[in-house]
């Protein structure tokens, strides 16, 4: 597209922002100023002059506490702490109602302020193909590549189901320009309680993320597998790639959850088979309504009984199969073709092409957990057995052999251990896990749950560990049927991945699993703790040259790679523009398939609608096939952009280390963000940090919780800092000219810079300004601007912008107004963590500080979209 084209299309879908989203929330905002908040009247008078007090608080270099007591003084009779704290509970109610009210009204305007059949979708890269000369290239590639996203236990939002329906049913009646229903939904909000008021269960969390399977994912995902059969296989497609699949954490992932066992393994994928039958279910009985002709209408009203009894019948009913379902289908379809005229042919096909993509399970349940539990769980069961008299499986100075020895005796290992042997605890757990995969295979199909995967792998014997342990627990090496995965996380873990993975390929016993599993190995891949560990530029140059020798190693065996990549929301955790990066990677690394994880907001405001959803579905396949359709037309990385790379990685990645290793780090993070009340927020069932109790350590601390404080303190510092750095020093050294053709035609480059400017421009100083006084914490927080406004000033220059995100405008008009919305939810944050940490502080009243620093969390979390 030209240049000027471009400009037009941008002023376009702004304006289209402008009347669609800003103009509809200051109407139907002021709804809200109607509603009574538990007595209280007069909030959503009062909230609006709140805001222009903190608008022109920080202008005025004012602190948080200046702002809110000047605001109490001139605009309210309120003189007591406990009236004033109650007004500002208030305040946070009505602000996360609306934030609700502009999801709403931002995913009800998603097909006007985004061009559904623009770049990047599945149309653009079928006509693209065609005017190329690669149609039959793209049936090719299309025949094997697909997209895995895996819904994840992480949540970062705290939307429970009744909130997700409201949000729903209130943009359709906003599409609809419905001004009674949407009074009558947002007088709902009101009085609909938002938050948890006990941490969720995983089983809990399993069944609020199944919401968006029902209710998003069922129809998107079928939508777009239509269109790829009609648009590009002429009605006539006949593979079995599904083009996209559905992985699931919830109930599966117990890595640090202690509250993750193997009986709510088993009744989340119960829960997952019945959601999907009953899907089915719905579908075929709109299919009864219409197939009414003789001989088809037995068969529809045959198979809508079988599904009813699936659901609602006794436990003891069989379950029917994907394979009887398919069936039962084309049989249908045939006879319907046969003999009545090919009436209802589409819909007959779509709900067949939907049994292809979910089977009988929905979403395959992925089982996670920590490589040092696995060695801690064979220790046990050693001890174990050799208490009851029996032959030890190890020998007592197996934790000083070397690494081959131990491998040795792992792959030696085989027998049939009952779990009910070890008393309640990780052991008996965990062998409980290895049987519960098989009966989930057999209740689900092997697709329900076929992958292990290690996190904190540093080795091949934690891969061997796990192997042995399935061994133990019945599996034979001929029928393993799952895939074990390693979850490389540190920038270290990422530079042994290579040599770990050569050492496995070579191993007989596990050469023959891979034959098993048709020479296939997916590797995990962690964007939220390399960050952490390393730094945003070191963290994301190491995984993709990680990725670059893994498909080396794996091609020199005749391994096929699939990387599985553990992302986050922010930018700073692997999130952001995705699609972009993925249409970056060169032709080094293997492209076979995107996995990636969708976490917490990021599942709202990416497949929050049916409309988003299957966008952001298409970009991700698209960017994915169209790598290699057309590597051809695309500069890949030379030599000197990987110095360059390797340079600005390092540099950054001192700076980061430098800042890390701060003596005040954590406890500014601690004094100034809510990082101590994740776990008080009831947000998610997993705890904020790993181990238990006693003084925080860096090591322990979650990605989430981490980068989650930085965002709730408007600092942002995991998706920027080095990076001016690094700039700078390559600046320095005469190279800047390079660095900025780097920019214009590498697009991972340009990717990881854009991202980074979505990181800076959804920080906000001015809340922490006030820090620069402190005796204590003052340099920290210079250190921290400096970096910003380094960074900020250097990747404009390198943009050739004069401000961020200056591409993407209704991308930056959507950031700009959500942080004018809950501006005063972070000022009465800030206010309440600096009243609770005041000495003279009545102690009588700390307990109400917390719960304000705690329920102010809420909203920012919610309105920030991607912020953990």
């Amino acid at each position: 597209m030209s240049t000027s084209k471009q400009i037009m299309s941008s002023s376009l879908y702004i304006n289209n922002f402008r009347r669609n989203v800003t103009d509809k929330y200051t109407i139907y905002n002021s709804l809200f100023a109607a509603l009574p908040f538990s007595g209280i009247a007069n909030v959503g008078a009062l909230l609006p002059i709140l805001l222009q007090a903190c608008v022109d608080g920080y202008a005025e270099g004012k602190s948080p506490m200046q702002i809110i007591d000047r605001f109490f003084e001139q605009h309210t009779n309120v003189k007591a702490e406990s009236e004033k704290l109650d007004r500002l509970f208030k305040f946070a109610q009505y602000i996360e109602r609306q934030v609700v009210l502009f999801d709403a009204i931002e995913d009800a305007a998603f097909t006007t302020v985004h061009n559904m059949d623009g770049a990047g979708s599945l149309k653009a890269l079928t006509n693209e193909a065609s005017f190329a000369g690669k149609t039959q290239a793209l049936k090719n590639k299309l025949r094997k590549f697909k997209v895995r996203i895996v819904l994840t236990a992480h949540t970062t939002q705290f939307y429970n189901g009744r909130v997700l329906g409201i949000i729903n049913d209130m943009n359709e009646a906003i599409g609809k320009n419905d001004f009674h229903t949407i009074n009558l939904y947002i007088q709902q909000l009101g009085i609909t309680p938002f938050f948890n008021k006990k941490q969720p269960t995983p089983y809990d969390e399993a069944l609020n993320l199944m919401w968006y399977l029902e209710n998003i994912l069922y129809t998107s995902i079928g939508n777009i597998y239509n269109f790829i059969d009609r648009e590009i296989f002429d009605n006539n497609y006949d593979g079995d790639n599904p083009f996209i699949e559905l992985g699931f954490w919830p109930g599966g992932d117990r890595d640090g959850n202690p509250f993750v066992n193997a009986e709510t393994t088993l009744k989340v994928a119960e829960a997952l088979r019945s959601a999907i039958i009953v899907s089915y279910y719905r579908d075929v009985r709109k299919l009864v309504r219409r197939l009414t002709f003789t001989g088809v209408d037995t068969m529809i009203h045959s198979l809508e009984q079988q599904l009813y009894e699936n659901v609602f019948g006794s436990k003891d009913i069989k379950h029917i199969t994907a394979n009887e379902l398919l069936q039962q289908l084309n049989a249908i379809r045939t006879l319907v073709i046969e003999k009545h005229h090919s009436l209802f042919l589409q819909r007959i096909d779509s709900l067949i092409h939907k049994v292809k993509i979910f089977g009988t399970h929905f979403a395959a349940l992925d089982v996670r957990q920590d490589s040092r539990i696995h060695t801690q769980v064979l220790t046990e069961v050693n001890e174990q057995l050799k208490v009851k008299g029996e032959k030890a499986i190890l020998p007592d100075n197996y934790k000083d052999l070397s690494q081959e020895e131990k491998i040795k005796i792992l792959s030696s290992l085989e027998m049939s251990i009952d779990p009910a042997i070890f008393p309640d605890g990780i052991t008996k757990d965990t062998l409980q896990s290895m049987y519960a995969i098989s009966n989930i295979q057999k209740m689900n199909g092997a697709a329900g749950c076929q992958r292990y995967i290690i996190s904190n792998c540093q080795s091949a014997v934690n891969m061997m560990e796990v192997y042995a342990l399935f061994r133990l627990c019945g599996w034979k090496p001929e029928t393993l049927t799952v895939d074990i995965i390693p979850l490389f996380e540190t920038i270290d873990d990422l530079h042994e991945a290579e040599a770990i993975m050569e050492l496995l390929y070579t191993l007989p016993l596990y050469k023959q699993h891979l034959q098993q599993r048709q020479q296939q190995q997916t590797i995990m891949l962690g964007f939220s703790d390399g960050t952490k560990d390393g730094g945003y530029l070191q963290a994301n140059w190491s995984i993709y040259t990680a990725k670059e020798n893994l498909t080396a190693i794996s091609r020199k065996y005749n391994i096929k790679a699939k990387f599985f990549d553990g992302r986050g929301g922010p930018p700073s955790r692997g999130g952001g523009k995705t699609n972009k990066f993925y249409a970056s990677l060169g032709n080094n690394i293997e492209n076979e398939e995107i996995q990636l994880t969708i976490q917490g907001q990021t599942i709202t405001s990416n497949f929050g609608t049916i409309q988003s959803s299957q966008f952001n579905l298409e970009q991700l396949l698209s960017a994915g096939l169209s790598n290699e359709l057309f590597a051809d037309t695309r500069m890949q990385l030379s030599q000197h952009d990987r110095h360059l790379l390797d340079e600005l990685g390092k540099i950054s990645y001192d700076a980061y280390q430098s800042f890390k290793t701060h003596p005040l780090f954590l406890s500014y993070l601690q004094q100034f963000s809510p990082l101590n009340y994740y776990s008080k927020s009831n947000i998610a069932s997993r705890p904020a940090k790993r181990g238990g109790g006693g003084e925080l350590r860096f090591e322990d601390l979650r990605a989430v919780p981490f980068v989650g404080s930085w965002s709730q303190l408007k600092q942002n510092v995991p998706g920027y800092f080095g990076v001016g750095t690094a700039l700078q020093h390559i600046k320095d050294r005469g190279m800047w000219e390079d660095v900025k053709a780097m920019f214009r035609n590498v697009l991972f480059f340009r990717t990881l810079i854009d991202n980074s400017m979505m990181s800076m421009l959804k920080s906000t100083f001015a809340l922490t300004q006030y820090i620069k006084e402190d005796p204590q914490y003052g340099a920290i927080w210079e250190l921290i601007k400096n970096e910003f406004d380094l960074t900020a000033k250097l990747v404009l220059e390198l943009s050739d912008s004069t401000e961020l995100m200056q591409e993407d405008k209704t991308g930056r008009a959507s950031i700009q107004m959500r942080d004018k919305i809950v501006l005063p939810l972070l000022t009465i944050q800030q206010y309440a963590l600096h009243q609770l940490h005041m000495k003279e502080t009545d102690p009588s009243m700390k307990e109400v500080y917390e719960k304000l620093i705690t329920r102010s969390m809420f909203g920012i979390i919610n309105a920030a979209r991607n912020s953990a």
